[in-house]
């Protein structure tokens, strides 16, 4: 008897000829057209463009929170209908609650789903160690500095246990030199959790540091121009920013960016 092929895996993410329209002034602007993208499972990928190529709008019709005008987004094997708490995001601004602490912030989302504590407390516990929190639990937003709070807002995340985490640019607003920690900070998550991310940035090396696989956008309207495997090994270091390998495939990566730019500075 013929042995019986086996399933595909399933992908935590896949966007099937995704388009997008808004209307903006009584007119209609094409944010990405044809988008065909997919992450699989444990991937770390990242998502590179010019400003206002639709970076932003692709994650979100992952998210739930838009709907394409045209083609299909699925994420885990069923097609995006709305937000949902398996696929978390994490924003550039942490938005935090001011008024909790920073324990309270974390533990929000379990105590709403109403999940018992002594089965959240040990997951917070050591969220609080691995991101570096540890002695902060009962501080306030106030007290905290920029990256601190970062630190919350994606440890309030991943205490849910998400099987997709999608990131919109998380780093974006921090100084140089913070946003190097932060970095070294999610590399450390990633190989402990191995979480599917989706990641958005404009920074090349944060995209070639962190992910797996690049795809750099066209400009509006977005499509995917290239997609490029980060065959760099695990675990990453900062110094690895420094290695032939890596300013190869950054070379490669703003050769892109760049011949985007002049095809949308000639039309």
């Amino acid at each position: 008897m013929a042995e019986r092929p086996r399933a595909a895996p399933r992908l935590a993410a896949e966007l099937r000829d995704v388009w997008k329209e808004f209307v903006k002034g009584g007119r209609r602007v094409e944010a990405v057209r044809a988008i065909d993208f997919a992450v699989a499972p444990n991937e770390f990928a990242a998502i590179l463009g010019p400003s206002g190529c639709g970076k932003s709008t692709l994650l979100n019709m992952v998210a739930g929170f838009d709907r394409p005008t045209r083609g299909q987004v699925w994420a885990n094997g069923a097609p995006v209908e709305g937000p949902d708490p398996s696929r978390a995001v994490v924003f550039q601004e942490p938005a935090l609650f001011p008024w909790y602490t920073v324990l309270d912030n974390i533990t929000f989302g379990p105590k709403t789903r109403r999940v018992p504590p002594e089965v959240y407390r040990p997951r917070v516990d050591a969220l609080l160690a691995q991101v570096g929190l540890e002695g902060f639990a009962s501080h306030y937003p106030a007290e905290l500095s920029g990256g601190m709070k970062q630190r919350v807002g994606i440890a309030r995340v991943l205490v849910m246990e998400p099987e997709v985490l999608l990131m919109d640019e998380p780093f974006g607003s921090l100084d140089a030199q913070t946003r190097l920690v932060m970095q070294e900070l999610l590399l450390d998550v990633w190989e402990r959790r191995h979480q599917t991310v989706l990641f958005v940035t404009h920074d090349v090396e944060e995209a070639l540091l962190l992910a797996d696989s690049v795809s750099v956008m066209t400009a509006r309207p977005g499509r995917i121009k290239k997609r490029i495997t980060v065959e760099l090994p695990r675990p990453r270091a900062l110094d690895l920013t420094t290695s032939p390998l890596f300013n190869e495939l950054k070379r490669e990566v703003l050769a892109l960016i760049r011949e985007e730019r002049l095809r949308a500075a000639a039309e």
